[in-house]
């Protein structure tokens, strides 16, 4: 613990050169590990050029690394530094091992990459072993296909390094969706550290729906429909963008509707001007980012979305009809995810290589229309919340450790124990 007799410390490392998924995730996380425990501190490890996009919560700060990106299995280079590669990563590296030493965290929270960048976590990770703190992996519903993350994570040397350092692993999704541990072929004995919280999302919106509603559909028709699209930061959004405005046409002979677009921050400024172009005299705002994506999709009678993670959950909290487009590649994660949300009945989906014809449009029709799937059952969105407990029920019990490592398992009773993986 803190020298602070009744200050809890969480470090979190979040390595999300382009995107926004991680930086959300982990945000949320954070708020609410500090709302839970008073005075706590929070201090996240993060490389995102946007810096503090999320407004964070008192308590929690940021040390910014130098931006690096990955350009092709094993291959990465930095985003804005001309210095060579490796010395890009020597000096993360340092930064990320003296915030461990100078913090002196009660709980490091790493996400998504157990070893880091080209193992930049490892010094890290070994100056823990030595301090009483408990090294805790997040991991999101889907990774990536089956083959892909049992070939990188052998070659990366992941498995051991869960085995040798980490105490706990946390899952933001559902057993019952997506057993990460037998997907991905886990050894028995770190398989036995996996714990299922839910998906983790916002549920508060700051502004009213209604007020969403108004500001867009005032002067339209009276039977509008108010169509969003949003994909998370929007670096390779524009072929969803282009085909829901190249169908828009056809859809309005229908159906009045107005669209709003966020196209997200990282959306090249060249492929805005495009769409903006594109969008001509139709009925379509289009928006570089909304400060609370929450309110516009509660104001939706549609969601028209990639499908990434915090997007795709943010719509199936405020249970409005959505139809993802994932992308096409280089990973497997949106297409899995779409396909085994659909099947369950939670949203509408259409393959990436149908964007080229009318699929869209169509779709998008029928949904309007009154089209809806039959769910299963109602996805489990309580993991901020079991993912915050399972974090503050850790700060007392690990103690320092040495070669021969020492775990006090957190009791799998903290959170919904039907969550739970057994173990």
């Amino acid at each position: 613990m803190a020298e602070s007799a009744a200050e809890a410390r969480l470090l979190i490392y979040s390595q999300d050169g382009l995107g926004l998924g991680h930086m959300r995730r982990t945000t949320l996380l954070a708020t609410e590990f500090l709302r839970s425990r008073v005075p706590a501190s929070t201090l996240t490890i993060s490389d995102s050029p946007l810096g503090q996009f999320f407004s964070p919560a008192g308590g929690h700060d940021y040390l910014k690394l130098p931006c690096i990106r990955k350009t092709g299995p094993g291959l990465w280079h930095p985003v804005a530094l001309s210095s060579p590669f490796d010395d890009v990563l020597a000096l993360r590296r340092e930064l990320i091992r003296s915030a461990m030493v100078n913090f002196r965290p009660d709980v490091f929270l790493v996400d998504h990459m157990p070893t880091g960048a080209m193992g930049e976590l490892v010094p890290a990770l070994e100056a823990a072993r030595s301090r009483p703190v408990r090294v805790v992996l997040g991991l999101r519903d889907i990774l990536d296909a089956p083959e892909t993350v049992r070939r990188r994570w052998r070659l990366e040397g992941a498995f051991e390094t869960i085995e040798r350092h980490y105490d706990d692993v946390l899952v933001y999704g559902s057993r019952e969706v997506y057993d990460v541990a037998a997907e991905y072929d886990w050894p028995a004995a770190t398989a036995q550290r996996v714990r299922y919280c839910g998906y983790v999302c916002a549920t508060e919106s700051s502004e009213d729906h209604a007020e969403v509603r108004e500001r867009y559909l005032d002067g339209a028709p009276t039977d509008s429909s108010l169509v969003v699209a949003m994909a998370g930061g929007g670096a390779d959004a524009y072929p969803l963008f282009d085909a829901l405005l190249r169908s828009l046409p056809k859809l309005l002979v229908d159906r009045p509707c107005v669209v709003v677009l966020v196209t997200g921050p990282f959306l090249p400024e060249e492929e805005r001007c495009r769409l903006a172009a594109r969008a001509g005299d139709l009925p379509v705002h289009i928006l570089p980012a909304v400060g609370d994506s929450l309110s516009y999709i509660g104001a939706a009678d549609l969601v028209i979305a990639m499908a990434g993670y915090n997007t795709t959950v943010e719509i199936l909290s405020q249970n409005k009809p959505a139809l993802l487009v994932p992308r096409s590649g280089p990973s497997a994660e949106q297409q899995l995810r779409a396909r085994l949300f659909a099947e369950r009945g939670w949203v509408h989906w259409l393959p990436p290589d149908e964007l080229a014809g009318e699929a869209l449009g169509a779709a998008a029709a029928r949904i309007l229309a009154g089209e809806s799937p039959t769910a299963d059952y109602p996805p489990d969105l309580r993991g901020r919340e079991v993912a915050a407990q399972r974090l503050l029920a850790g700060l007392h019990q690990v103690k320092p450790r040495s070669e021969a490592r020492v775990v006090a398992p957190v009791p799998a009773s903290v959170g919904d124990p039907q969550l739970l993986v057994d173990g």
